[in-house]
């Protein structure tokens, strides 16, 4: 067996390690020289050049003709539906995440940290917001879609060329290397509600003839923008857009009644007019009603039906909004725009120069509910509750009046809170290529960065809002620390509800100024490699490379201002700031010993001066027993060196969803199901890198001219994972904070959680097994019919296993499960994409059929608690605690009107297919976000493209 990779403290010698490997390769036997060079490709995983393009390892490849027949409008959409995107990803249309205004995919399930993205095989600088204030990702809407040349996905896990975060495979996204003319390209669509606009124009220029000018360059500029899709626009859209779910079967008690409901004694949740607490009972009333026990003021112009005409039904009394429907969006609002450059000089007829500069800016606005007042907040130094939150006792909008009343409000009048996230990516490469006695070279400089900011509005300052709701001497000297609070008139109040027409500007300026945060990253890298044909095997040329690659890492995230001391109601910490240096050599071996066998090998050994030193291989063997058979097997090991938010400076505070089984077991109903807490996580500077071992075994069969089959069993195991120590655990274990003032009358209730008090530890191992089936099929018509061409690509998951560090286990596989990595979509067992292309002379028509499984509403398999969500009767739901599978059709068409003009056309979710019902998830409300085309409804787009 090969023993794992090892972290040694001291660092290696790359010149030593380098000779040494450059003897081993140049002992191994050869035979005669070469004979007349063949034409070959570089495939990614591999810097070996060969003649073909199946390698050992399963390599799936897009090019611009399968982009444009998947009618995508960008690069990140269209990875965002593939079959290997397990779960995991972040769209577009996560306006409220943490990575807000990004796009990142995640290979085999395991989180967009563990897949590797390349721009034309070197690294780019990652957005400067972490996923979930953890997972370091690269954006993938820098990739500018007309300067694509081609897409290449390493399916089988981690590869010893490239190195870290290469576990679960690698994304290689090749931009056109030389151009002449111009092209000019515009498109537009809307979806079938006329809202979601998404527009795109492009110009694409080059020239200069490399042969006969020595040089060439090449010019892309891209323009688009999408506009804002509502919930609201979606009402009656099935659950879409709902957070009010009673017409389904669920009940205000399970939290799916949308916002103000009063679930129990001592419990509500916030009303648009206010709920108020008994202070003698602990039972809360809604301020409009004019019967509620014990109110010295009634207040007629609060009554529920002067704030909203949504259905009501509460039994607690409650006044009901579906506040997510009416504030929060389906996509949010962006524009963006990307230059791409390169220019390529033929030094000598053996060399060429060349350099590169993208530079991608983009904007997004994204909107959500309004704040509440009680919403309990993380910080590094601990949780602050703000279920104390109240009317002071003279209070003018006090139904209490005379006794301070504890308040649960939505706090409409401030307005929704909103995100203006605004991203500036820019990478510059230069470098040399070419011969030099007898190797094929390149070598580059490579700059990359990513500045993020991040100015939200709506967010309520916690000092403020007490000092205004209940001016009570402490309550006051805390906010008089805030000069805008100071300066307000002595004695001011935040009036709410029916009389928030009282306030002034300056009051809202106090309560709700725009807060703000910046985040940047960097790499700096220089890199050399080389490669060539050394003698002569049975099966032809043996090839080698070798190569080495120095860079610099830098990170920071600054902490939204007043979450550094858990200032912001509602909204959590987040910061991170760390730097390091990487350096690796490595080298590659591939030799056909046979005509019919082809072995392949590498080695890579990385130094990070934080954590130390990696030496990872990699294995392959590709047999050819006939012409039309190859089976291929691979073997390798992989790490994941952790990020400035895992061992760096900072810290931070979220929010997840748990249930809290003490109290539940109390008979404490509300507290039997998920609800959300707030979750504080540490770095931690002592982490190791995460390892993996991955193992395929496959066959690529053409049986025929037009057939092509190709069938890959994979496995994955990733050891030592970087997690925040599992929610459910730590609450098992005591380890959570609880407010005692929300205790219930029931004799041992502890009070509310407010926090889980966690770290990031090396915990668990996880093994993901699956199986990738890919297929086509071409047939000519004859009769000047054209060609039909089939294809289809399949992943199929047998278990997505995680073994906690107590020895528990857990199989998400099929389930809802794993919400910390998934980003609670889920983890299906099975997706699918069909294609069919009829193409014939100057048409092409495409249509592209994606599957996403069903998923078991558990939060892993086997699960003793059962059910995630039940409806009021206490049943399973949804009905058989499944989501229901979900299947689009798009449909694509193409004209070439004239050999320079090209008219097409797209339908997507050609069949208006509504998303599924989804009660869990927190990406989207009543639908899985990997649904979105469920939620957007039928999508038409249109466009033209024309070269000079």
């Amino acid at each position: 067996m090969i023993p794992a990779p090892t972290v040694h403290p001291a660092p290696f010698s790359p010149p030593r390690l380098g000779l040494a490997l450059a003897s081993a390769l140049l002992a191994l036997p050869v035979l005669a020289q070469d004979a007349a060079p063949i034409a070959r490709v570089e495939i990614t995983g591999s810097n070996i050049r060969r003649a073909q393009a199946e390698t050992a390892s399963a390599v799936q490849t897009l090019n611009a003709a399968d982009i444009e027949k998947s009618g995508k409008s960008s690069v990140a959409e269209l990875l965002q539906t593939l079959a290997v995107d397990n779960q995991g990803s972040v769209p577009t249309t996560f306006g409220g995440g943490f990575a807000a205004g990004a796009s990142g995919i995640s290979l085999r399930g395991l989180g967009t940290a563990s897949t590797l993205v390349l721009l034309n095989g070197r690294r780019v600088a990652p957005y400067g917001l972490a996923d979930d204030g953890q997972k370091v990702f690269a954006d993938l809407n820098i990739i500018p879609l007309e300067a694509v040349e081609r897409v290449e996905i390493l399916k089988d896990g981690a590869s010893a060329i490239y190195g870290s975060d290469a576990i679960a495979g690698v994304v290689n996204v090749i931009l056109r290397r030389d151009y002449q003319g111009t092209a000019i390209k515009g498109n537009y669509g809307k979806t079938n509600d006329w809202d979601g606009r998404d527009a795109r124009a492009a110009i694409t220029h080059g020239f200069g003839d490399l042969d006969r000018d020595r040089y060439n360059v090449l010019l892309n500029l891209e323009y688009g923008e999408k506009s804002a899709i509502w919930n609201r626009d979606r009402a009656g859209r099935g659950a879409v857009g709902r957070s009010d779910l009673r017409d389904l079967g669920f009940s205000a008690q399970e939290t799916l009644s949308g916002a103000g409901a009063i679930t129990t004694n001592n419990a509500a949740g916030s009303a648009v007019n206010g709920n108020v607490r008994n202070p003698d009972t602990l039972d809360y009333y809604n301020r409009g009603n004019p019967a509620g026990v014990g109110f010295t003021r009634t207040f007629p112009g609060g009554a529920c039906g002067n704030f909203t005409s949504h259905p009501q039904g509460d039994p607690g009394g409650g006044c009901l909004t579906d506040a997510a429907q009416q504030y929060s969006q389906i996509q949010p609002r962006q524009k963006n725009i990307n230059f791409f450059g390169r220019g390529t000089w033929q030094a000598t007829p053996a060399l060429q120069a060349y350099a590169e500069l993208n530079v991608y800016h983009s904007e997004s606005r994204s909107s959500t509910t309004p704040s509440t007042v009680s919403g309990s907040v993380g910080y590094p130094g601990g949780p602050v509750s703000n279920a104390g939150v109240s009317l002071g006792a003279a209070h003018p909008d006090n139904p209490y009046f005379g006794t301070a009343t504890r308040l649960r409000y939505l706090a409409a009048d401030v307005g929704p809170r909103t995100s203006d996230v605004e991203s500036t990516f820019t990478r510059f490469v230069a470098g040399i290529k070419g011969a030099v006695a007898g190797w094929e070279i390149d070598s580059a400089l490579l700059y990359s960065q990513n500045k993020v900011s991040n100015d939200r509005d709506g967010y309520l300052q916690r000092d403020v809002a007490f000092a205004l709701l209940n001016p009570t001497a402490a309550n006051v000297a805390a906010a008089s620390l805030n000069p805008a609070y100071a300066a307000l008139p002595a004695g001011s109040l935040w009036r709410i509800a029916e009389n928030a027409g009282l306030n002034s500007p300056a009051l809202y300026a106090a309560l709700s100024p725009r807060i703000s945060n910046d985040a940047r990253t960097r790499i700096a890298q220089i890199d050399f490699k080389a490669s060539r044909e050394i003698g002569k095997l049975d099966g032809g040329a043996l090839g080698v490379a070798v190569g080495a690659e120095f860079r610099h890492e830098k990170t920071e995230l600054q902490p939204t201002a007043g979450t550094e001391r858990g200032n912001i109601i509602g909204l959590g910490y987040s910061a991170y700031r760390g730097s390091r240096n990487a350096s690796a050599i490595y080298a590659e071996v591939l030799a056909p010993v046979l005509s019919t066998l082809e072995l392949s090998g590498a080695l890579r050994a990385d130094h990070f001066s934080d954590v130390g030193n990696s030496y990872t291989p990699k294995v392959g063997v590709k047999w050819t027993p006939v012409r039309e058979l190859a089976l291929r097997s691979t073997f390798a090991k992989g790490f994941r060196a952790p990020s400035a938010a895992e061992n760096g400076v900072g810290g931070l505070a979220a929010f997840a969803t748990a249930s809290d089984p003490l109290r539940c077991a109390l008979g404490v109903e509300a507290a039997c199901d998920p609800a959300s807490i707030a979750v504080i996580t540490s770095p931690n500077p002592n982490l190791s890198p995460e390892r993996s071992r991955s193992y395929s075994v496959g066959a690529v069969w053409d049986p025929l001219p037009r057939t092509s089959i190709s069938v890959d069993l994979w496995q994955i195991r990733r050891k030592n994972e970087i997690n925040q120590e599992q929610t459910d655990t730590a609450i098992a274990e005591g380890h959570v904070a609880r407010d005692p003032s929300t205790a219930t009358g029931i004799a041992g209730d502890p009070g509310a959680i407010t926090a889980v008090l966690a770290n990031y530890v090396n915990s668990a191992q996880t093994t993901v097994r699956g199986i990738d089936i890919d297929a086509r099929q071409r047939f000519n018509l004859g009769g000047g019919y054209g060609n039909l061409i089939f294809d289809i690509k399949w992943t199929h998951l047998y278990k997505w296993l995680r073994t906690e560090q107590d020895g528990t286990r857990r199989d998400f596989a099929g389930t809802h499960g794993n919400c910390d990595t998934s980003n609670c979509m889920g983890t299906p067992n099975d997706r699918l994409n069909l294609g069919a292309t009829w193409e014939r002379q100057n048409w092409r028509l495409s249509a592209n059929v994606n599957y996403l499984a069903h998923l078991d509403n558990v939060l892993f398999k086997n699960d003793p608690d059962g059910c995630a969500t039940h409806f009021a009767d206490g049943t399973d739901s949804p009905r058989g605690c499944r989501i229901a599978s979900f299947t689009t059709v798009d449909l694509t068409a193409r004209w070439l009107a004239t050999p320079k003009l090209e008219v097409f056309a797209t339908v997507q979710n050609l069949f208006d297919k509504i998303a599924p019902l989804d009660p869990l998830t927190y990406g989207a409300t009543g639908y899985n976000p990997l649904d979105y085309a469920g939620a957007a409804g039928r999508f038409f787009s249109a466009g033209v493209k024309y070269k000079f």
